[in-house]
């Protein structure tokens, strides 16, 4: 692994995270320098491109790809390229919002994936044919999820910012990056982690029914902006075939699992089993929503979106991530910057889920507002850049030989 790539990665996370901050912040006291909008915009971009995406990059690069692949020049100039992309997004988006720099970027961004996914598809020797399978679909995933934002200008200049045609090419692509490729990308590295002989029939089942919940349950977000009775029920159709997908997964994992937590140590064990009890509150909570009434509301009440968003970004995504990094010592252990940063990022995400669902619970129940809502969402929320700022440092100070000079 890149040190450098490792540390640019984490240094995105906590930039995204004070962004974060700041946005809890303006419930509390007014910042008049700052477009709560353009910064939400920020926050997101920075969050799944230079957080999530550019971690993938690094791990689909040190895992899947063989040495001599390594060995080529295009992959480091094409992440420090993304990089500059991810850079100008946290540079411009809270400042403009969606205008010509920010869009230039974004732009930039998409063709360097694109370049990626060509480079990985010709390149990548996964050690088994269910690795590469899902990996592959992952990829294909993230090339079809920018669909959604090539529609987005013509949506603009035909219907208008609030038409469904917009919206839906919005939710086209964070569902396809979700729940397509982030989700598929960490499931391959963790096949790759796991390092077990899979029983073959069982993970094309699992494989089969995964990828096809994955496209129906896009009917749920659409069925917010289109009100059709038949989305509702291809979204019901999806959720079920997804709770079937995963109790296979678990079925996979069972004879194997035993073996998987005795090679990990106190740590790693408490970070996997939080990414997997997240995946699996994920599912529990896209059954819920298969009642219609529910599925409405869980829309309009923006605490549970953001809830949920966070669940699948910093409990799946990042628990995985996280728990790769610690698993291959990319992340120091035995420092206790490194401790206290993982405990401390943790807790922040547990404090302010539990804070978003309860407040999204009282407005269910017109309850009004939970007590001091707001300010202990803040004070939740600063855990999260204190955790990420010990990493980075934890990171930047390490001399751990699992890392690379750069090509």
């Amino acid at each position: 692994m890149k040190k450098s790539w490792l540390l640019s990665c984490f240094i995105n996370f906590f930039i995204a995270s004070v962004m974060g901050l700041l946005l809890r912040i303006m419930y509390v006291t007014p910042l008049d320098w700052v477009n709560y909008q353009f910064l939400l915009h920020g926050h997101s971009h920075v969050a799944m491109l230079g957080w999530v995406y550019l971690l993938l990059y690094a791990l689909i690069f040190h895992f899947f790809l063989p040495k001599e692949a390594q060995q080529k020049p295009v992959y480091n100039r094409l992440f420090w390229i993304t990089e500059i992309a991810v850079i100008g997004m946290m540079l411009y988006f809270p400042f403009q919002g969606y205008a010509l720099f920010s869009i230039t970027f974004s732009t930039l961004h998409i063709l360097c994936s694109y370049y990626f996914c060509r480079l990985v598809w010709k390149d990548s020797q996964p050690k088994t044919m269910h690795e590469k399978r899902i990996l592959r679909t992952g990829l294909f995933f993230m090339l079809l999820s920018t669909l959604g934002v090539w529609c987005l200008g013509p949506a603009v200049g035909l219907l208008g910012k609030t038409s469904a045609f917009y919206q839906i090419a919005i939710q086209f692509f964070l569902h396809f990056q979700f729940n397509g490729w982030f989700l598929f990308a960490v499931l391959a590295l963790f096949f790759n982690q796991l390092n077990a002989n899979i029983n073959e029939k069982k993970f094309r089942l699992f494989y089969n029914l995964l990828v096809v919940s994955t496209v129906l349950t896009l009917a749920l977000p659409v069925s917010w902006f289109l009100s059709n009775p038949i989305f509702h029920w291809i979204n019901v159709v999806g959720v079920s075939l997804q709770i079937i997908a995963f109790l296979v997964f678990i079925k996979i994992l069972r004879p194997h699992f035993q073996s998987f937590l005795a090679s990990l140590n106190k740590m790693e064990k408490t970070v996997y089993s939080f990414a997997l009890f997240s995946l699996a509150l994920k599912v529990g909570i896209q059954l819920i929503v298969v009642i219609p009434e529910l599925a409405q509301v869980v829309h309009q009440i923006r605490n549970f979106v953001i809830g949920y968003i966070h669940l699948t970004m910093l409990g799946i995504i990042t628990g995985f991530l996280f728990g790769i990094a610690l698993k291959n010592s990319f992340l120091n252990q035995k420092t206790k910057l490194t401790q206290w940063g993982i405990k401390l990022f943790l807790l922040g995400f547990l404090l302010t889920e539990t804070l978003l669902f309860l407040q999204g619970i009282y407005l269910y129940f017109d309850m009004g507002e939970f007590p001091l809502y707001h300010k202990n969402l803040l004070i939740a929320s600063s855990f999260l850049p204190v955790g990420l700022l010990m990493l980075v440092i934890s990171i930047y100070k390490s001399k751990n030989t699992k890392f690379v000079v750069n090509n």
